[in-house]
């Protein structure tokens, strides 16, 4: 059967009340031959996301409203590996990683693209081999401070990475520790300075187009492409996250490919 992935809209809702809606979906599953296999709730948005093993549509809703009535506003259909690319689980966490009130993650997520600058030209520049090598550091430097901030690789662009975020602070300071990387590589006296772009946005899982972060992912990439070798662009959604936001300057309103409108752009000068 396909996956979907709805949106429910609960106003006033807590983390108890969508623990025991999520509790009877599970007592009520077995009546209309669907699974739901997880959810994620975020409080300060109002927001529930359901992951569902179902037919079609209509059952999702048809089970939901027996169970407790809360319907869903919107029902997309995903690929799980794409969710679990981005959300990082596809099913309820262990009963023993609950907390007694049960306080699932947000779907709200910070996406991160990066880019090495001139990666193209190393394999003319130095050979096969060399670029190979200069490509494992690019990820090593990389990979070591996702893990470090607990970011999660979504996927490998051939020149940079995409990656996901729980904590938007994490994803700024990640940034920061990848450029301090990168920094500190090219003072070393390699005979190949690297540099790299990255692009910060931040966003919920279903949006309008009914693609999986599909504007998220398009507007951080879009900001990667436009940011200076060295340098981490963010949009107005990521620093929206910080009371503090002495640490990002506004270079004002840009126009991007695919975006009919301007977009207010950020630099970060975070320091991991």
């Amino acid at each position: 059967m396909p996956i979907y992935m709805d949106r429910h809209y609960i106003e006033g809702a807590t983390h108890h009340a969508i623990a025991t809606a999520h509790e009877r979906d599970l007592q009520t599953q077995h009546k209309y031959g669907v699974r739901f296999l997880t959810y994620w709730f975020d409080e300060a948005r109002s927001t529930a996301f359901c992951l569902v093993d179902a037919p079609d549509k209509k059952t999702i809703i048809n089970a939901h409203n027996d169970a407790h009535g809360s319907v869903p506003h919107e029902i997309v259909e995903v690929d799980p590996r794409v969710v679990e690319g981005f959300l990082g689980r596809i099913s309820d966490p262990p009963e023993d990683a609950w907390s007694e009130e049960k306080h699932m993650d947000s779907a709200f997520r910070v996406i991160m693209f990066t880019d090495l600058k001139d990666s193209t030209l190393m394999t003319s520049r130095h050979g096969d081999t060399k670029a190979l090598h200069l490509l494992n550091i690019h990820n090593a430097i990389i990979r070591n401070a996702l893990r470090e901030h607990h970011g999660r690789e979504v996927k490998h662009t051939g020149d940079g990475i995409m990656a996901s975020f729980t904590d938007a602070a994490a994803a700024v300071a990640c940034s920061g520790s990848i450029q301090r990387g990168f920094g500190e590589y090219n003072r070393a006296g390699s005979s190949e300075s690297l540099q790299v772009r990255i692009g910060l946005n931040a966003g919920e899982p279903i949006e309008s187009q009914g693609d999986l972060f599909g504007s998220t992912v398009q507007l951080a990439a879009r900001l990667c492409t436009y940011a200076k070798p060295g340098q981490t662009l963010v949009s107005s959604l990521v620093v929206d996250q910080f009371e503090e936001k002495t640490a990002f300057q506004n270079l004002g309103m840009v126009s991007l490919k695919g975006f009919s409108q301007s977009i207010r752009v950020y630099e970060s000068r975070v320091e991991d």
